[in-house]
């Protein structure tokens, strides 16, 4: 699963070549990202351009809704954790769907039990 700042940063072209490549496979395969992540990209003023290219993959990615089991988790992780509520939600969906969540902010991620990250931008 991608998380937002991954997303920009691949289509800003702002990754590197490894990174790039792995994510070229990964998008060819329809990527999963959280209701969240669409929100944060899609949210944020740009240019008409720009925006295109992020709603085209959006239509091209399977978006994540909240279910009752994403919401309950995302409670679970607030209570242990000090994480804004969007990231929450992004580290709770990935975690009921079993996926890997590919983000440049392990950081804000690293503490979460079974939660297994993934920098594209250390490939």
């Amino acid at each position: 699963m991608i998380d937002s700042n991954v997303v920009i940063d691949y289509l800003s072209g702002d990754i590197s070549k490894k990174g790039k490549l792995f994510m070229d496979k990964l998008i060819n395969n329809v990527p999963n990202i959280s209701v969240i992540t669409k929100i944060e990209v899609l949210g944020f003023k740009t240019t008409e351009k720009a925006y295109s290219l992020l709603e085209y993959f959006m239509d091209d990615s399977i978006i994540i809704g909240l279910s009752n089991e994403i919401v309950e988790q995302t409670i679970e992780i607030r209570k242990e954790h000090k994480i804004k509520t969007p990231d929450a939600i992004i580290a709770a969906t990935a975690l009921q769907n079993n996926f890997t969540l590919l983000t440049n902010d392990a950081r804000g991620f690293k503490n979460i039990k079974n939660l297994d990250l993934l920098n594209p931008h250390e490939i």
